[in-house]
């Protein structure tokens, strides 16, 4: 670990204090840190390296750029945890630098929710990596009868409208006002009327606490900007006794698929769903992969069912 006198010389520029203080709500890129705090990128990359050095950043490659955070559990935590609560009042451009991060990612939303507006309307006639109609059949072998059942990240709403032949209420939830649209167009074509579309976000779920019984995630996780947020929401809108069942892209490294399908994440694995739902709460966790796509890059689908305790 750096020498204490080392990382406090680090904390003394005030550029790399909102630099950090921006990291510790949110992992950016360089070009996302270029349009917050309006510097050069070779400056931003300088005091990234030099925060790097000092171990108080982390970066992770993600497609064809970094994505840097705040670095976790090192033992200057809680220093640097005063230090940050003070540069909040004491740096000006603090405040201004928290709306900008807040724009920066409504940008990174905005493209998700373009593509999936372009896309309404012929979402099942295009191919959609791990779209499985064997790992749908998988999920809904496992299914309780009757209940009020939210399907987040429902997209046009196909899969919503079949849990509605058996369930009491479907509460399809998904960013794309255009893919709600299309949904409610289908349901109103096929007579279903126990299906009810809501615009919202898998992150802040417009659905009451615990309102649900079933929270169903079908292609959508790798979608959310933080999945464990997503889960956290599953979490609230869920009765005691409730279940959750998320199917989702085993973890690849089909790097175009951020370009081609939107994806934020390249899938999951096992224990990374496991630590998730576990995080937020849940109990007996099961998870398993259900599908194995034959063309390339063969897309494996993972299912994973969990509880919440009475």
């Amino acid at each position: 670990m750096p020498s204490m006198v080392k990382i406090l010389r680090v904390l003394a520029d005030p550029s790399r204090l909102r630099i950090l203080l921006l990291l510790s709500s949110e992992e950016l890129s360089v070009a996302e840190l270029q349009q917050i705090l309006v510097m050069g990128q070779s400056t931003i990359s300088t005091h990234l390296a030099q925060l790097k050095q000092a171990r108080l950043v982390e970066d992770r490659r993600t497609g064809k750029s970094n994505l840097y955070r705040l670095r976790k559990a090192d033992p200057a935590d809680g220093i640097l945890a005063g230090l940050l609560a003070h540069a909040r009042q004491e740096i000006p451009q603090a405040a201004a630098d928290q709306a900008d991060l807040r724009r920066v990612l409504r940008k990174r939303q905005n493209k998700m929710r373009a593509f999936f507006d372009s896309v309404a309307g012929r979402l099942g006639k295009d191919y959609v990596p791990g779209k499985s109609w064997k790992g749908v059949a998988e999920a809904l072998l496992r299914l309780m009868p009757p209940m009020v059942i939210a399907d987040l990240g429902a997209g046009e709403g196909a899969f919503a409208l079949l849990l509605a032949e058996r369930a009491t209420k479907v509460i399809a939830v998904d960013n794309s006002a255009r893919m709600i649209e299309v949904g409610r167009e289908q349901a109103r074509s096929h007579g279903i009327e126990n299906v009810e579309y809501r615009l919202g976000d898998m992150e802040e779920v417009p659905i009451a606490d615990g309102a649900v019984d079933l929270v169903f995630f079908s292609q959508s996780l790798h979608h959310a900007l933080h999945p464990e947020r997503a889960v956290e929401e599953a979490w609230r809108i869920l009765r005691p006794g409730g279940r959750i069942v998320i199917l989702d892209l085993v973890k690849h490294r089909f790097e175009e698929a951020r370009e081609l399908y939107a994806d934020e994440w390249l899938g999951f694995s096992e224990s990374e769903l496991e630590a998730m739902l576990e995080q937020a709460g849940f109990t007996g966790v099961q998870t398993s992969v259900v599908h194995k796509e034959p063309e390339t890059p063969q897309f494996q689908t993972l299912l994973a069912i969990a509880n919440k305790p009475q």
